[in-house]
């Protein structure tokens, strides 16, 4: 189903004779999951998830905490970058450090949020853990401005890699950016934070009204 050869790194073949000669416990094993609370407890993010903002507030039962890609601050602390004025930064970025230039390029490569990578990069990867993985996996999809036209094509995609849950859950984000209130003013309106205000257009654009698989009723002949 995978064509996927193992490689020589673990003994396969005498694992696969062990279970033909004593059976096994148990015939499904692995479902991977991100269960937020579970993987909250040891400080870590939900399974093979990346981190969807590198700071941000998680919403319990008992009471609201601040969470902060660990493995990110431990880089910029022993780099001596990580300061205040580096985290108010972040912070105005909604979690991206992306768009901060005293970060190098290397640690902004290793630390792109979900919403940064590629889709189909992650699909891959499922497809690679696929092989080793008797059940399936809780794959979550993160795509900013879903359309039609962006999901059919992720979900032939995941089809034709051969993954059994093409998406468990699709993320999008919302709209309007929540209002930074622990933030100085000062930060949210600095370049490439994201805050930028964007000028309203009221005339409907001819792109939008046109046929497209997008918006099949706005198109006549597609709606007569």
């Amino acid at each position: 189903m995978w064509n996927v050869t193992p490689s020589n790194r673990w003994e396969w073949d005498v694992l696969k004779d062990e279970v033909m000669k004593h059976g096994a416990r148990n015939s499904l094993l692995l479902a991977p999951m991100p269960t937020a609370s579970t993987s909250q407890i040891l400080g870590n993010n939900e399974c093979f998830e990346a981190y969807t903002s590198n700071i941000y507030t998680r919403r319990v039962l008992s009471g609201e905490f601040v969470v902060v890609n660990k493995h990110l601050l431990l880089d910029l602390v022993n780099m001596g970058l990580w300061n205040n004025d580096l985290k108010n930064k972040i912070i105005a970025s909604n979690g991206s450090v992306q768009s901060i230039p005293e970060i190098p390029e290397d640690i902004k490569e290793l630390y792109k949020t979900v919403w940064e990578i590629k889709q189909k990069a992650i699909l891959d990867m499922a497809a690679d853990r696929g092989a080793f993985i008797c059940q399936s996996q809780s794959l979550n999809i993160f795509i900013p401005d879903a359309n039609f036209a962006k999901l059919s094509s992720m979900h032939f995609y995941a089809w034709k890699k051969g993954l059994k849950t093409g998406m468990y859950y699709l993320r999008t984000k919302a709209a309007v950016d929540a209002i930074k209130f622990t933030v100085d003013s000062s930060y949210l309106k600095q370049p490439g934070t994201n805050n930028t205000e964007k000028p309203l257009v009221n005339e409907t654009a001819l792109a939008e009204v046109s046929c497209s698989i997008d918006n099949p009723d706005d198109c006549l002949a597609c709606g007569s």
